[in-house]
């Protein structure tokens, strides 16, 4: 059949998927020779996907009811168990072999559950090893055995099946010299066996086992390094080589010999293609995911738990340790080479060997597994701010903003995102909050304007961590800072500003003080902000804000105090709030002092504490507070004369305003003194009588 008519049948497969009992048995045996070796990467990956159609749609019509088994893994069991154990067992064709065993690693590919279940079915092991001793000189027979192996022992109830002659056998391929690709298949199928085994007998692997495991994956970690160096001519080859070298830089000796080899980094991220737009092959999507995990793993700190977290590791630890004889509750120490200082130099390295490179190409490819490990992998590069300059110039920030974008066009402004697109927004949040946002974004308030939305989802989001929060915090009040569009936009996202605002009130001083300078620039920047805390005619609605602004004015933190105070001046220009203002100090007596010790640090509260220590003043506290009273006195916000005047006297306003122009609070230039003189007059004329 010619590669025009092999289209077209699997094009005609591909239609059919939807509904599958619609396949007939002869479709079903042209999908699995599609797989063969021989047919070309475009059919091969077509072939892919009319496998996974089919298998899908087999599991959307036949879903699992809760305490039941699996019927549509039972069906896929049914429909290719056949089609795999008659070619496998055909001991008088050896095309019919590899055939059946290429199916049988895209099954496990495509649906593990159903390739298990025909792997541990009697005779399946006994007939792959009676292929390799009917076929002991066959390549081809060699190579599909390594990697079908390689697929099932990803599986904990596969690798109990496989016989140590396999294993036996695999160690003696990865050795040979003369076929590389079945070395490298070899190769990757023992990591895998040796990392599931590990991870079996977790509980009861003792440290000179661990020893021996480790002493084996450098041995594998040292061979595949030199495949990369020296062996580039077969893809395949490279997408085993990279794929065991996937899996084996997770351990930290491996991380650290990989990541001191720069000769290697640099051969490694030249296999990624350098072209836009990169092919979607499969090769070629596997052979670039297999980098960007590596890059992730050497790139990849240790998690930083919360205090509940920490607590429940904990708790597990001791669970395990009371399960075996030997085993204590200490924890396990840290391994030095897993600490914050190997894994920032982990990461420049990579980026001195051309990772970034690797990640712009990346960032265009349409595999959403590709794009949420571009988010991972930037944020951890990112988490050293030496390297976010390097980022920048590598076009980090469009490449974050086309992976953010891939998910924003698929869905609508009111669907939460997907919690694994967090660390992609975190990373262009951290970007922002360190750079002027033209040099993230560039000068169009297009690309800014779109970056509000996931910035907001990440404060809004109900998984959110703490410092997510924070950051999201920061990188919005950036944004509000640079124009009156961002501001108000910033401000008309749904839930927002009431999330800023619970967020006023939270315990820990940096969270507290992020949320007050958004809101600071949100009210300077934003009419929706401004009319919220005060420019709308509704006196009441907008007095328990201020109140916030006021108690926020006057907490010991002083970015937060200068926050505060900087939107109470924003914000009593007009005269709702002065209003507002003037009912608060009606009610409790204090904002009018909350005021005045902006200006002058010795006013004394009520509820003062006995260690509450005056403080020198600061300069812009002290414009602040000047500003507010100069908006609350003016004559032209009629505020009633007699009940003002009374509470002026009662703050001692008269006081401080004279101590402040008399020089006694420090010097200060024009546009404090300025501003203070007024008030001051204002002050006096309300001592006079109403009719003088």
């Amino acid at each position: 059949m010619n590669a025009q008519n092999r289209d077209l049948s699997l094009d005609l497969l591909m239609r059919k998927s939807q509904d599958v009992a619609a396949f007939l048995p002869d479709e079903l045996s042209y999908l699995v020779e599609a797989f063969a070796p021989s047919q070309p990467e475009p059919s091969r990956s077509k072939a892919y996907l009319v496998l996974s159609a089919f298998c899908q749609g087999t599991r959307s019509q036949n879903p699992q009811e809760s305490g039941s088994k699996n019927s549509a893994t039972e069906i896929l069991e049914k429909v290719f168990q056949h089609l795999i154990i008659t070619r496998i067992s055909n001991h008088q064709e050896q095309d019919a072999i590899v055939i059946g065993l290429s199916f049988f690693s895209a099954l496990f590919h495509v649906d593990w559950q159903s390739a298990s279940c025909i792997f541990a079915q009697d005779g399946v092991v006994e007939y792959v090893t009676d292929a390799l001793d009917l076929f002991p000189s066959s390549a081809s027979v060699a190579l599909e055995v390594a990697r079908m192996i390689g697929q099932a022992s990803g599986h904990k109830a596969c690798r109990a099946l496989i016989p140590e002659e396999i294993v036996t056998w695999l160690g003696d391929k990865s050795r040979q010299a003369t076929d590389k690709n079945l070395r490298a298949a070899a190769a990757i199928s023992l990591i895998k066996l040796s990392r599931g085994a590990a991870m079996d007998a977790s509980e009861g692997t003792d440290a000179s086992q661990a020893a021996l495991t480790t002493s084996k994956d450098m041995e594998l970690a040292n061979l595949l390094k030199g495949m990369v160096i020296s062996d580039k001519d077969s893809l395949s080859s490279l997408n085993d080589v990279v794929e065991g070298l996937a899996y084996l830089s997770v351990d930290p000796d491996i991380k650290h010999a990989l990541a001191n080899d720069p000769k290697f980094l640099q051969q490694l991220f030249t296999l990624a293609p350098r072209r836009k737009p990169l092919s979607t092959s499969t090769n070629n999507s596997s052979l670039l995911y297999g980098i960007l995990h590596i890059i992730s793993n050497l790139c990849a700190y240790r998690p930083r738990l919360s205090q509940e977290d920490a607590q429940v590791a904990k708790l597990k630890r001791m669970a395990k340790a009371s399960n075996g004889s030997n085993k204590t509750t200490s924890e396990e120490p840290l391994n030095a080479l897993e600490d914050d200082a190997s894994v920032r130099s982990r990461c420049r390295q990579a980026l001195a060997s051309g990772a970034l490179d690797v990640l712009s190409v990346a960032s265009g490819v349409e595999s959403q597994g590709i794009r949420l490990a571009l988010g991972k992998i930037y944020l951890n590069i990112v988490e050293d701010k030496d390297n976010r300059g390097k980022v920048l110039q590598s076009g980090g920030a469009r490449s974050l903003s086309r992976v953010i974008q891939s998910w924003s066009h698929s869905t609508s402004s009111s669907t939460s995102i997907d919690t694994s697109l967090l660390p992609a927004i975190q990373a262009l949040a951290k970007l922002t909050i360190t750079s002027s946002p033209l040099q993230v974004f560039g000068p169009s308030d297009g690309a800014m304007l779109d970056a509000i939305r996931p910035l907001s989802q990440l404060l809004l989001h109900s998984s959110s961590s703490l410092l997510q929060q924070f950051e999201a915090l920061m990188a919005l009040t950036n944004l509000a800072s640079q124009s009156t569009g961002c501001a108000d936009r910033i401000s008309s996202t749904p839930h927002l500003l009431n999330k800023v605002e619970l967020l006023m009130l939270e315990d820990h001083t940096l969270i507290r003080r992020a949320a007050t300078e958004l809101i600071c620039n949100l009210i300077g920047g934003s009419e929706t902000a401004f009319s919220r805390y005060g420019g709308s005619p509704d006196v009441h609605a907008t007095k328990s804000k201020l109140q916030v602004l006021l108690a926020m004015s006057d907490m010991d933190d002083l970015p937060t105090r200068l926050a505060a105070s900087g939107a109470l001046a924003t914000v009593t220009s007009a005269s709702t709030a002065c209003q507002a203002v003037f009912e608060l100090q009606l009610d409790r007596h204090r904002a009018f002092a909350i005021i005045a010790r902006l200006i002058d640090p010795s006013v004394t509260l009520e509820d003062d504490g006995p260690d509450d220590s005056e403080e020198a003043g600061n300069p812009g506290l002290v414009h602040r507070g000047v500003v507010c009273l100069r908006h609350i006195l003016d004559p032209q916000y009629a505020l009633p004369r007699i009940s003002l005047a009374e509470e002026v006297e009662k703050a001692g306003l008269v006081n401080v305003m004279a101590k402040l122009l008399k020089g006694e609070l420090g010097s200060f230039d024009t546009a404090v003194t300025t501003p203070a003189a007024e008030v001051l007059r204002y002050l006096i004329e309300l001592r006079k009588p109403a009719n003088s």
